[in-house]
């Protein structure tokens, strides 16, 4: 009798991939510059309540979501989004420059057992870590 694989069947080019993520923000314009002049993410769709930020072709784009357009009585999530930010180059050098282009760093950079990471807050407290890549 021939035993069956464990877990998840194998991946093909069918499998999905993650498009896009939420980001709850009071101003959808103000935070686009944010994020587009500030962080350097580049503006990729822009149609109505449609707004992405991030590099076309590389990686998930953040869509900011206006938080009145969600619930008329919808309040933003400060806090930790979960989302994960790679930052090319030398990751301290950039973490500086972000400073210096006015990101607020809410920790670090900080080394840890997994390596080097810092935590930025957007101007909702939207907590995003950046991490170097490669």
């Amino acid at each position: 009798m021939k035993a069956s694989p464990k877990g998840p069947k194998a991946r093909t080019s069918k499998a999905p991939w993650v498009a896009s993520t939420a980001v709850v923000v009071s101003d959808r314009q103000k935070a686009k510059r944010w994020y587009t002049e500030r962080l350097g993410l580049f503006p990729v769709d822009e149609e109505g309540h449609w707004v992405t930020v991030g590099r076309k072709g590389k990686g998930a784009l953040l869509h900011l979501c206006q938080v009145d357009e969600l619930d008329a009585n919808g309040k933003l999530e400060p806090g930790n989004t979960g989302i994960l930010l790679l930052l090319e180059g030398d990751f301290h050098r950039r973490c500086q420059e972000l400073k210096e282009q006015g990101v607020e760093f809410t920790e670090g950079p900080v080394e840890r057992p997994w390596g080097w990471d810092a935590t930025i807050r957007d101007p909702d407290g939207n907590e995003l870590l950046l991490m170097p890549c490669g």
